[in-house]
């Protein structure tokens, strides 16, 4: 510390003021950006110290900290550091990779591009970010006690350098969210932007003229700016038109990735123009830079971190990635309300759905037995399980039935933006979200019942038919054996049912891209004008389709999807020769009765009787948590969520559970009798 005082002693402020804080900002950096952020914050407060003390030093440092802000360019570092750029994804990729590869002309006349000469050591932003707001401000604080009239905010007359900097990139953040908000995505969401004035351009009215009244109230500090509180109107205007869009997209009209990056986009530049504002208010409440600071650390903390990580591709991709998933989660969260059963009309509804479903997938696996035991070729079998698994899961939806296994990957969604609502203080209470996630459970168990209740019992009903009329088992006692050994959780069978869960979960973000897809495109109503479906299938019966497959393309290709990602799996493990395979529950459970009425139900209770139940229960548990855990996790990343009250959250729900176990299997007669009341209340009313 007392070589980096003398150094800034003797520095040339003026001259070597980049140089200098280069070498203070090496003083501070600790040894490691993730574990030194004690040592980091220690220096920072020791310099902080050393300069309040030493009035000479001070003033060198505060110097060149002037410098920074009358010799460099700021504005394009507050319009667009941090925000997404409107040339689209793949031109954004490729000019992060070919940065990355080779780096770009550093011109250090600009303030947003001498950051990272400063900050020039990779993850600087971990421990700047680390070290607390409070040692920062002090930091600065200091700095601002020995600073030239030029950037004190006190001073009359002309604008300081950094005002005016600041001034022009509010104006600049405006013009750009008049131009997002006439982008052609948006105004067909929003087709009223046609017939009258946009906010988006009345917002940028009221930033001239909020502009125009900041420079004249400098001057004459007496004088009320008059259009504050309208541009704070249109601003509000503006984030209401947003989310109004955004649920219109998801509801309606569906939302294409160029729509999506335009909103986030959209929603970027409307946080940062509140940043600056708020700078802007705050100064002119106290016309002093000191209260500046809270909000310029926060600031500095974003932009800094947004210059050091901006060629980065790993962070352009996940951002992406979260734009584009939130689109599909919200989608998805809809279609989970309706697999969460709250009556117990809708509860035994479940179980008979689920019942369906476990007779298909009983006839499903005998048709797979029966294409393994032709010995087809590779890829004549593999295209077969295929077909088998995709058009059997589909057929089961077209007939109202359930795949108990389907249900995590669309109510993880309905339980994620149930934690939002809770977070954002609406009507939702933990209280409320246990009710949820019990609701949930229990219709999860609904349809495991369902389709294991069925699917077993007719696996075997079909091997007695088969050998009434055949004389032989459907099944090979050697198969048989096979059959048993697949589902025992002493082998590979869980590994394999995780993957089974992991399909599923993919399964259920092509679902919702679909519905996406159908929405934005309009395929129900641009089939409903073919003219020669018209002709052969009627008007009525054509609206009736293109009414089916508007409420239900998800659902088929989400299954559809599903089945052939199960026998694309199993396919790829018989050729490449990988430890790749599937453990479904109801599938697992129909092996299970072919291979027990194939061994004439000989099977020893403890040594194989009990062990394959077992397996098969946890091949189903496996499922459920790999594909729930998956679903919640990108949809709560999607909305940028996390659930501080998690560990409240798991204590009230086991209280719950010692309290009231048979509510998480049956519903409760009280809750049945109350929610049928107010249903019937609700009614009434209409």
């Amino acid at each position: 510390m007392e070589t980096l005082l003398e150094h800034i002693k003797t520095a040339d402020p003026v001259a070597g003021h980049i140089a200098l804080w280069r070498e203070v900002i090496d003083a501070i950096r600790p040894s490691s950006p993730r574990a030194g952020t004690d040592e980091a914050a220690v220096m920072l407060d020791t310099l902080t110290q050393q300069l309040a003390r030493n009035p000479e030093v001070r003033q060198v440092l505060s110097t060149a900290f002037t410098r920074l802000f009358t010799n460099h360019k700021q504005v394009s570092l507050y319009v667009s550091s941090g925000l997404l750029p409107s040339t689209g994804f793949f031109t954004e990729a490729a000019h992060r990779i070919s940065s990355s590869l080779l780096p770009q002309i550093v011109d250090t006349n600009y303030l947003k591009d001498l950051l990272t000469e400063i900050f020039h050591v990779k993850d600087d932003e971990i421990w700047v970010e680390n070290v607390p707001d409070e040692i920062w401000s002090a930091f600065f604080k200091v700095l601002l006690t020995g600073c030239s009239p030029s950037v004190d905010a006190t001073h009359s007359g002309l604008l300081p350098t950094a005002l005016t900097e600041i001034l022009e990139a509010l104006r600049m953040l405006s013009y750009h969210i008049s131009a997002i908000g006439l982008d052609p995505e948006i105004v067909r969401v929003e087709p009223e932007f046609e017939e009258r004035e946009s906010p988006f351009l009345a917002q940028n009215a009221e930033v001239v003229a909020y502009l125009q009244h900041y420079r004249h109230w400098w001057n004459h500090p007496e004088v009320e700016i008059e259009s504050e509180a309208h541009l704070g109107v249109m601003l509000d205007q503006c984030k209401e038109v947003l989310q109004r869009v955004r649920r219109r997209a998801t509801r309606e009209s569906g939302a294409s990735l160029t729509l999506t990056f335009t909103l986030e986009r959209l929603r970027q530049h409307l946080i940062r123009i509140d940043v600056i504002l708020s700078l802007l208010r705050e100064l002119h409440a106290t016309r002093a830079l000191l209260p500046l600071l809270p909000h310029a650390v926060a600031l500095f903390k974003e932009t800094l971190r947004a210059e050091c990580r901006k060629n980065r591709l790993s962070d352009f991709w996940s951002t992406a990635v979260s734009i584009l998933l939130t689109r599909m989660t919200e989608s998805a969260s809809k279609t989970g309300e309706h697999y969460i059963t709250t009556t117990r009309r809708e509860y035994f509804g479940m179980l008979g759905s689920a019942a369906i479903g476990g007779v298909v997938i009983a006839l499903m696996a005998a048709c797979k037995l029966f294409i393994h035991s032709e010995q087809l070729p590779p890829l004549t079998e593999a295209i077969l399980f295929c077909l088998n698994y995709g058009l059997g899961f589909a057929f089961i939806h077209v007939i109202g039935g359930t795949v108990a296994t389907k249900q995590p990957d669309m109510t993880a969604n309905a339980i994620a933006a149930s934690i939002e609502e809770t977070q954002q203080g609406k009507t939702r209470s933990l209280d409320k979200l246990a009710d949820t996630v019990i609701r949930t459970m229990r219709s999860q168990f609904a349809a495991i019942v369902g389709n294991l209740s069925l699917s077993i019992p007719v696996a075997i009903l079909l091997s007695f038919i088969w050998f009434y009329f055949f004389g032989t088992h459907y099944v090979s006692p050697q198969r048989a054996g096979e059959l048993i050994a697949d589902v025992s959780p002493f082998g590979g069978a869980l590994f394999f049912a995780g993957i089974a869960g992991i399909c599923l979960f993919l399964s259920g973000l092509v679902a919702a891209y679909y519905d996406n897809l159908s929405a934005y495109n309009r395929i129900p109503e641009r089939l409903y004008q073919l003219k020669w479906a018209q002709r052969w299938l009627g008007l009525m019966r054509l609206k009736r389709i293109a009414v089916y497959i508007e409420n239900n393309l998800g659902a088929l290709t989400g299954n559809f999807f599903f089945g052939f990602m199960l026998g694309g799996v199993t396919a790829l493990g018989s050729l490449s020769g990988l430890p790749l395979d599937i453990r479904h529950i109801a599938f697992s459970a129909a092996y299970t009765g072919y291979a027990t009425a194939s061994l004439d139900f000989a099977l020893p209770l403890a040594g194989i009787l009990l062990p394959t139940i077992c397996g098969v229960l946890l091949i189903g548990a496996v499922n459920l948590l790999v594909s729930f855990t998956l679903t919640l996790y990108v949809a709560m990343r999607a909305r940028s969520i996390t659930f501080a009250q998690g560990r409240n959250f798991a204590f009230l729900v086991l209280h719950r559970f010692i309290k009231q176990p048979l509510a998480f299997f049956f519903p409760p007669r009280a809750e049945n009798t109350k929610t049928d009341t107010a249903a019937d209340t609700n009614s009434r009313a209409t």
